[in-house]
């Protein structure tokens, strides 16, 4: 059987990722398996974390096996080792490698150079763990995805990407309040508008409306140089509860966090009623578990 790898959600079928969905429920309800017995799980960060490496670890733990965190800057990887030697190099220690990269590309490489499962923890391009939980969050609370409307204000970063690319599968329409010069992947854009999923907004109000779900993320994320001119761009779009009144009444919030209270979103709405974050959050461990167990079962 040929290795499955977790770069990106646009590598499955709508099937697949409801199967790993419908397995996250079920460990949801019972944390605790013996899939990955025996197993080690490498974690590999080129960017700090608080939920990627405690909800994967956690969930290796859970699921009987152990995590091996490695900072690049520790490992040979940062002393100029190639990716390709160190997944080959892994291959023959571990049983899966989890990377949160700051190069998209990188993980590209590490996937095609190991034979063990690689997992993308993150990258510039995309953030798949991330956007699965967000749709089982969806789905917990709300019910199906399809044909709904999620607004989607701030940057066209990796979330706004693997926005993008969750309503090609999933067939949700997407709303994206977003300044000029900050658009998502323009291969990802088009492809979504050709399927007339996506509508593209310079104010807030009119990407909010009626919408079932609102979503942002930080102005400045990790790696972003720019901080004043992605401030004063992306101002205009700050989350408030009016802005959440223009959506449906029933319509919910979430954020992948970190959030800055005051900027991208208000402290009313984020913890606010309608907000479903820190369950969002407490979700990567269930989803990223179910992640595991797929890609173990398919190796």
């Amino acid at each position: 059987m040929t290795k499955k790898d977790f770069i990106s959600l646009a590598d499955f079928t709508q099937s697949e990722l409801e199967q790993i969905i419908a397995l996250a429920f079920k460990l949801k309800k019972e944390p605790h398996s013996l899939i990955a017995a025996n197993k080690h799980l490498a974690m590999i960060f080129e960017k700090s974390s608080t939920r990627t490496r405690i909800s994967f670890e956690v969930a290796i733990n859970q699921l009987g096996g152990k995590a091996v965190i490695l900072n690049t800057q520790d490992m040979q990887l940062g002393r100029g080792e190639t990716i390709a030697d160190t997944a080959k190099i892994l291959s023959r220690y571990v049983d899966l490698i989890m990377i949160r990269a700051n190069k998209h590309q990188d993980v590209i490489t590490l996937a095609e150079s190991a034979d063990i499962p690689v997992i993308n923890g993150l990258t510039d391009f995309n953030h798949p763990c991330q956007l699965l939980t967000d749709i089982f969050t969806y789905i917990e609370h709300k019910g199906s995805i399809k044909d709904k409307l999620v607004a989607w204000l701030g940057d066209g970063n990796n979330m706004c990407n693997s926005w993008l690319n969750a309503a090609l599968i999933f067939g949700f329409r997407l709303n994206l309040a977003i300044a000029k010069g900050y658009y998502p992947d323009q291969n990802l854009l088009a492809r979504a508008r050709a399927a007339n999923l996506v509508n593209i907004y310079e104010d807030a109000k009119s990407a909010a409306k009626d919408a079932d779900l609102i979503t942002t993320d930080t102005w400045v994320s990790m790696g972003d140089q720019d901080s004043a001119a992605r401030k004063e761009a992306f101002s205009k779009f700050q989350v408030t509860e009016e802005l959440m009144s223009l959506a449906k009444a029933d319509a919910i919030f979430m954020h992948c966090l970190p959030a800055h209270r005051g900027e991208e979103v208000t402290a009313e709405v984020i913890d606010g009623r309608q907000s479903v974050v820190f369950t969002e959050a407490e979700n990567r461990l269930h989803v990223q578990k179910a992640i595991i167990s797929f890609l173990l079962s398919n190796k």
